[in-house]
């Protein structure tokens, strides 16, 4: 039965990379990255042979916990791209649990990670070939390692499959698989970094990992090359029972998945939801109506977090981009950059709602309402939002002198941004993921007409808050706060009437060119 199941996948494999060019040219770019990867762990693993054990244990222990934690976390962030060991499949077939387990475990090494992981694991049995208590307890901890990574895989897998089948929650982890996408840069330069200027940090760091399921299994070599015979059989015991216990629990969790299918198990998940959310405390009119549903698409719609997913990842972008060029004022534009996204978004957001905009001229929704629902709903989350994130950057580096500029400027931009994009959502549409569709597709379009809209609304914009922008230029360069203040004021006073002429001209642009807008949507539907 275990040969029949790798069989089988091998077999589904194949078929799909026959079927599929997409897929096939996706595995060949995915093999010559972890190829490249794979080169360059095991070109490292193998000098390390040639350093101290003190130096490269800690480094083994590091990169193997990273590994683990990359096979616990991968079947959350990619769930259902790998059909061929989704416990629900085998529900209707009477496979014996102790096969199944062996099957999924060694159908969990067929593909490029499986088998870069097998042969980075292999790799460091070279590190630790120092002597023959050495290279066995090496060989103990890479099979420890190789055992822990399949198994902490399924269990998570299995653990999620009724989350699996939710589109929210596929789509909701590619979008938190966005974030250390983002912020790659920052992470590689922090840990560069600290490796350079920090080292006793790193190894304390190692040495902590050690005791734990994520590195003791390579912690085990390295206390015996060190001569720490007793720590590395109490670190050997650590991995050992880690692995039975994840093994036992995920036993229990394919029992549970093939007893209760994810189809069956999740058909009544929302039985118990009531209320009527945002309908049931928005104004009783049509703009109230509207705000509410566009309030609750920017809360279920998985195309407008994925937008806005890097908006509170602005902060942590700009102070590392700030330290590494020695400008602490970059920082300090964190506000009005989040602002800028924030208010920039509605732009796009009657593109969003494509054929389904029928229902705003069917009803004779007038354009003024139309522009005050969608601006409201935005408000709600925005404006605290947007005041938050300027706070971040003086609370960290203490320039509080500078604080009230800086907020004027990000509210001027919030809210002559929103006015701004009220009037240009009523002229342009453009071409976004459909209802239901991937918010990480790209669907073709006129993509000329929409950078040139998006560069035009950038500069528009800078002219609109150009008064704050000299204020806060002023109190940054003279140290007076009178200037602040009065770029706080102006950014309130001069951001709220461009905001509301901006919705009042937006909404009448709206009601003379409504069928028009219309017909683009579904043109681009």
């Amino acid at each position: 039965m275990v040969a029949h199941l790798i069989t089988l996948k091998l077999a589904l494999l194949r078929n799909g990379l026959r079927r599929n060019v997409a897929q096939l040219v996706g595995l060949i770019v995915a093999s010559l990255y972890g190829l490249g990867l794979l080169f360059l762990a095991v070109l490292g693993l193998i000098l390390l042979r040639l350093v101290n054990a003190g130096i490269a244990g800690p480094i083994v222990v590091l990169g193997g916990s990273a590994l683990l934690a990359g096979w616990t976390f991968a079947p959350i962030l990619v769930s259902g791209v790998d059909l061929t060991l989704d416990p629900g499949r085998f529900a209707p077939y009477p496979i014996p649990l102790s096969r199944l387990l062996v099957g999924q475990a060694l159908g969990g090494l067929i593909g490029v990670p499986g088998v870069c992981t097998t042969v980075a694991l292999a790799s460091t049995t070279v590190t630790w070939a120092r002597d023959p208590l050495t290279f066995v307890a090496g060989v103990l901890g890479a099979a420890l390692a190789l055992g822990l990574c399949v198994v902490v895989s399924r269990l998570v897998a299995s653990a999620v499959t009724d989350l699996a089948t939710s589109r929210r929650f596929r789509e909701g982890s590619r979008m938190v698989m966005m974030v250390p996408i983002v912020l790659l840069g920052p992470i590689v330069g922090l840990a560069i970094r600290g490796m350079e200027t920090n080292l006793d940090a790193m190894r304390a760091l190692a040495q902590v990992l050690a005791w734990t399921p994520f590195g003791a299994p390579l912690g085990v070599p390295a206390a015996v090359a060190e001569g720490h015979l007793p720590e590395a059989f109490v670190k050997l015991l650590i991995a050992a029972a880690s692995l039975v216990l994840a093994a036992w629990a995920w036993s229990r969790a394919l029992a549970r998945a093939l007893v209760t299918p994810a189809s069956r198990a999740s058909s009544g998940s929302r039985a118990g939801r009531r209320g009527l959310g945002p309908f049931g405390w928005m104004p009783a009119s049509p703009g109230g109506a509207i705000a509410a549903r566009a309030l609750t698409y920017w809360v279920r719609d998985p195309r407008y977090g994925t937008a806005l997913i890097i908006v509170p990842l602005v902060p942590v972008i700009l102070f590392f981009s700030s330290a590494q060029q020695h400008q602490s004022n970059l920082f300090l534009l964190s506000g009005p950059l989040a602002a800028f996204l924030l208010a920039w978004s509605l732009a796009t957001d009657v593109s969003y709602d494509s054929t389904a905009f029928s229902l705003h001229l069917t009803a004779g929704v007038r354009g003024r309402a139309d522009r005050w629902g969608r601006a409201l709903a935005l408000m709600t989350f925005a404006l605290p939002g947007a005041v938050v994130i300027t706070l971040v950057p003086f609370a960290v580096s203490g320039r509080w002198d500078l604080l009230p500029g800086y907020l004027g400027l990000a509210l001027g931009v919030l809210l002559s941004g929103s006015g701004l994009a009220s009037v240009v959502s009523a002229r342009f549409t453009v071409t976004v993921p459909l209802p239901g569709e991937s918010p990480f597709k790209r669907p073709p379009g006129n993509t000329t007409q929409t950078f040139l809209v998006q560069i035009g609304g950038l500069v528009t914009l800078g002219l609109l808050v150009l008064p704050e922008i000299v204020l806060v230029a002023f109190s940054a360069s003279t140290g007076q706060a009178g200037y602040g203040w009065v770029s706080l004021l102006v950014g309130i006073v001069l951001g709220s009437a461009l905001f509301v002429l901006g919705i009042t001209l937006g909404g009448m642009w709206l009601d003379r060119r409504g069928p028009e807008v219309y017909a683009s949507l579904v043109r681009s539907g």
